[in-house]
């Protein structure tokens, strides 16, 4: 794990030392060492920086940006089956000076060109400049656990792992995407491929990117798609045999994960989907392995009673990390930099404190990421299947005649549910539920904040809403189910720009490697064409994993609510953060910022203040934008 950064200077003008600051701006992401080249040809000044965090291949073979013939490269990841790889590169001549599975690469790019992607099993983000061909290649892993800035505006073309190695280029136009931001409002993070910045994308998870330096055009190509998955008809296999083919996926997947030259340990949370990789991790192995969990208990969020006895039973070596709300509420005026784009997922906060911890004992972590998205685990996917069809045989005058009721009552003053997980903000997204219940409509009501109405209200500017996969229509019609369309949109939208952009930064930020079990794409390959009911059951979520995980753990450890890293935001934003919200939510900044409305953001504040915690998360994503606007745009 690393971090990368470049350009392409058309005019030749960059000083050197331009990349060497935007290098030296990633050193979180590898304090072990760093690299810079640069390349001068008939048509551009190309630079290319690394920085190192050793995990394969300690040794000085392993440094970057790394050159073979006429290939230079700096990347940024793990491809786990390089041995493999390597091992049929040999025999067909090619000649290895180090172990890494940087150089691999290489050698395989050289061998096959891009379609060398389609044999790594692996996280990745590459850049390989081609001098033969003036060309840069840029390609990112197929579920986008590797993060891939590019910007481009006028002479100028950059690449970096991070938005705050452009800021150190003094051709970076700081020009904020207004259609980004109300984006951000609606879902907590900016959607792939859009970025905050004019001029500046993500490349799309499983694509690659073609830089012709001849011209400047740049090609984009897609090169692995989850739908191709789910556009299948459905496997007939019986429940067990299912069972059998997925095991040993898992195994197999999991097994590549804890290939490294360091210390590997993994996140416990207690739930199925941690406690399945550390089962048949451990199941095969004398050694025990590290294990992790994290609890606030002074603000309700402690899952180490149930990890410890999943740890226990198991026989890990075990931490439990105990951290106070003070610690959490400590954490919260770094997340700007390190999440250098706006982000609002408040349980980034535990997960850069168990990263913390855990990197005083290893440097490579294993989360177990993905599993709601592939397995069905999300109580969304109940609640859609459950009442789905139901909400929608009941008079649409009566359910807006319920919304509107809604309106009227704060989601404080419902009792004995008002102190349940989440309810706040549940109860906000059912009311847009009842307006519109159809799958698409209940998929985009329960990921946004704020309805396309509503944004535009908040905005003081003209909204054209951007394009993305939430919209997607690439489940073809004779495939369709509910359920697949749901997980199908979450693994392009909420696992990647939430919950990957979450670990990777997270982890990142203390110099720790996160790798992710669940996001081989033989898995999901797989499981996708497994029949609806292997995933969800009668009522039974996460089902064929389950079944799994019981063979190794017993069911009375594990059968308990969801808990997922929850926060009392609006606990937080009504106590201890008050100031802070008074600091960036002002009349006086927010009308010299021009962005927001900020009639309708007083409203919202008011509103808050007075009770009504549904609007915890509107709060929330209104301060998350302007504590990056303020450190960003201003600072």
């Amino acid at each position: 794990m690393c971090g990368i950064t470049g350009f392409i200077d058309y005019q030749k003008r960059t000083d050197p030392a331009v990349l060497q600051n935007m290098n030296r701006s990633l050193t979180h992401r590898g304090p072990d060492g760093e690299g810079t080249r640069l390349i001068e040809n008939e048509h551009a000044l190309i630079g290319l920086g690394h920085r190192r965090l050793s995990i394969i291949d300690l040794t000085d073979t392993g440094k970057q940006p790394m050159i073979y013939e006429d290939l230079h490269m700096v990347f940024n990841g793990e491809i786990y089956n390089y041995q493999e790889i390597k091992d049929e590169l040999k025999t067909m001549g090619h000649l290895f000076i180090g172990s890494s599975d940087s150089e691999m690469i290489l050698h395989a790019f050289k061998e096959w060109g891009a379609e060398c992607l389609q044999r790594f099993i692996g996280m990745f983000a590459i850049v390989i400049y081609d001098e033969s061909k003036h060309s840069l290649f840029c390609a990112r892993d197929r579920s986008g656990v590797k993060p891939l800035y590019y910007y481009q505006a006028g002479d100028l073309f950059m690449f970096a792992s991070e938005l705050k190695a452009f800021h150190e280029h003094p051709n970076f136009s700081k020009e904020i995407n207004l259609n980004a931001v109300a984006a951000f409002m609606q879902y907590g993070n900016v959607p792939t491929p859009h970025c905050i910045f004019q001029n500046a994308w993500k490349l799309n998870p499983g694509h690659y990117l073609q830089v012709n330096l001849s011209n400047g055009d740049l090609t984009e190509v897609q090169y692995w798609n989850v739908y191709d998955s789910y556009n299948k008809p459905k496997l007939d296999i019986s429940y067990e045999e299912a069972k059998k083919q997925t095991r040993e996926i898992l195994k197999s997947s999991f097994d590549y994960r804890m290939v490294a030259d360091v210390p590997v340990g993994v996140f416990l949370s207690g739930g199925y989907d941690s406690t399945c990789v550390t089962a048949m991790l451990q199941s095969e192995r004398n050694q025990k392995l590290k294990t992790f969990t994290i609890g606030v208990p002074d603000i309700g969020l402690n899952e180490a009673p149930y990890a410890r006895d999943i740890a226990s039973h198991l026989g890990t070596d075990h931490t439990e990390i105990t951290c106070t709300q003070k610690d959490a509420i400590e954490l919260i005026p770094n997340l700007p930099y390190f999440y250098d784009e706006p982000y609002a997922d408040s349980s980034a906060i535990p997960t850069t404190l168990v990263a913390r911890a855990a990197r005083e004992k290893v440097t490579v972590a294993l989360s177990a990421d993905g599993g709601d998205e592939i397995f069905a685990g999300y109580n969304r996917y109940d609640y859609l299947l459950r009442y789905g069809k139901k909400l929608r045989s009941i008079p649409g005058f009566v359910r807006r005649s319920t919304a509107s009721m809604m309106e009227g009552i704060s989601s404080e003053k419902i009792p004995i549910l008002r102190n349940k997980y989440n309810f706040h903000n549940r109860y906000e997204k059912l009311k847009q539920v009842l307006r519109n219940p159809s799958e698409e409509e209940i998929m985009l009501s329960l990921s946004q904040q704020f309805t396309d109405k509503q944004i535009q209200g908040l905005t003081a500017f003209e909204v054209d809403s951007l394009n993305t996969l939430f919209e997607s229509d690439e489940l073809k019609r004779e495939f369709f189910t509910p359920l697949s369309y749901m997980m199908a949109i979450d693994y392009q939208t909420y696992l990647l720009d939430d919950i990957m952009q979450k670990v990777d930064r997270a982890t990142m930020s203390v110099s720790l490697e996160g790798r992710e079990p669940f996001l081989d794409q033989r898995i999901i390959e797989f499981v996708a064409q497994l029949p609806d009911s292997y995933k969800y059951h009668n009522g039974v979520k996460k089902r064929l994993l389950k079944d799994i995980v019981h063979d190794y753990v017993p069911a009375t450890l594990l059968d308990r609510p969801k808990m997922g890293f929850a926060i009392p935001i609006a606990n937080w934003l009504q106590n201890e953060l008050r100031d802070l919200v008074e600091d960036h939510i002002n009349e006086k900044d927010m009308r010299e910022q021009g962005i927001f409305n900020w009639v309708e953001v007083a409203k919202l504040k008011e509103h808050f203040f007075a009770g009504k915690k549904e609007y915890d998360m509107k709060i929330w994503y209104l301060l998350m934008f302007q504590m990056w606007y303020k450190k960003w745009m201003i600072s």
